[in-house]
This record gives C-alpha cells, structure tokens and sequence, in this order.
C-alpha cells in the first residue's frame, strides 16, 4: 500500500507526519508530479488555497491522472474538499468533480471567524472529534450517494462517497488521528 500526500500548497507535512507515524516509511509519500499518482492506492489533497491548488493541478497534468485512476482512494481536507466537489457555488473555478455535491467557500467567513468545534461522528469511536475550522467551506447539495458522517449545526462537515472523503476542516492540526485511519481504511478497501 502506498499513500501520497499532494504537496503542491498548504498543510502537506502535517498530514504526511500523521501517516508515518500509522504506517510503515515506505508507504508514505509525497507527490508533486503527475507520474506519482500511478503509484498510489491513497491521496490527500490537504487543505492551502484552493485556486492555487487547482491551477497547479492542472498546469501539472495531475488532474487528469487523478480522475484516470480507477481505485485511488482520494481524502480531500478544506481545499481538497473544495477540489473534489462537483461544482463550487458563485465561481468558476476548477473542481475535479468527483464527488456529488456542491460547496461554498469561505462560507463561515474570513480568517478571523476561524473556530473550533466538537463534532460527533458516529463511525470513529469515542469521545467527540475537535474540528479546526479555517475559512471553512461549507458542504451543498449533496448526492444520494453521498453519506454525511458528521454535521457542525447542520451543514454536513464531513462526507463520504465510496472511495472520496472529504472534510471541511482541518483534522491534521489535531492530536486526534481516527480520522487519517478512517481513510486508510478506505484506502485497504479498494486495494
């Protein structure tokens, strides 16, 4: 098994730090170019700034090699969220529409009304997830297909949808891990 963290822009070492510490060095990497991602069962599209990141992306080729790869199981945090949504509500901006929902962003405002929250999701055991909300997206619209695992009031927060998951905010500035070993679950799913 190999997870790749997308390192074009924003939070890539703190997502990569959490998955060395679950898996083996060797199935952790970093990815900047387009021919990585062949490699790969698993990415994460950490959070940054999501017109940056999408440029990138495309100037790159790495979004065509992402929406050609069949069985990558692909977690997208703030940003990465933002990139796999269907559409990006008042914009024209890149997504990679992979996942059935549309989102807004910056919804709960600037940098300055950046919060935290304790959000229940039913699929982690244990006490209540600490959510880092930073210029947070906010998830619409979301398909039939898509399964909502925790709300904050009641826009969806975090989703899932067969081999996507995507968060709206940022479980890397966390001490929590059971969120990267939901994913990694999902990413043994679909090997």
């Amino acid at each position: 098994m190999l997870i790749g963290v997308l390192a074009l822009q924003g939070d890539v070492s703190e997502h990569f730090n959490i998955l060395r510490n679950l898996l083996a060095a060797e199935e952790v990497t970093l990815v900047k170019t387009k021919e990585r991602i062949s490699e790969l069962d698993g990415l994460i599209i950490p959070g940054g700034e999501s017109t940056t990141v999408g440029k990138l992306m495309v100037k790159y080729g790495i979004d065509k090699k992402i929406k050609s790869s069949e069985n990558l199981a692909i977690f997208g945090t703030c940003t990465g969220a933002i990139l796999l949504a269907k559409k990006i509500l008042g914009m024209k901006q890149f997504t990679l529409n992979l996942m059935d929902f549309e989102v807004e962003r910056n919804a709960y405002g600037r940098q300055r009304e950046s919060f935290e929250a304790d959000l229940a999701i039913p699929v982690l055991d244990g006490k209540p997830f600490r959510g880092i909300f930073i210029r947070a997206p906010v998830i619409k619209n979301v398909g039939k297909k898509v399964k909502v695992l925790a709300r904050y009031k009641n826009d969806p927060v975090l989703i899932e949808e067969d081999r996507f998951l995507a968060a709206t905010f940022h479980p890397e500035l966390t001490d929590d891990i059971r969120i990267h070993k939901y994913f990694i679950k999902i990413v043994r799913k679909y090997l």
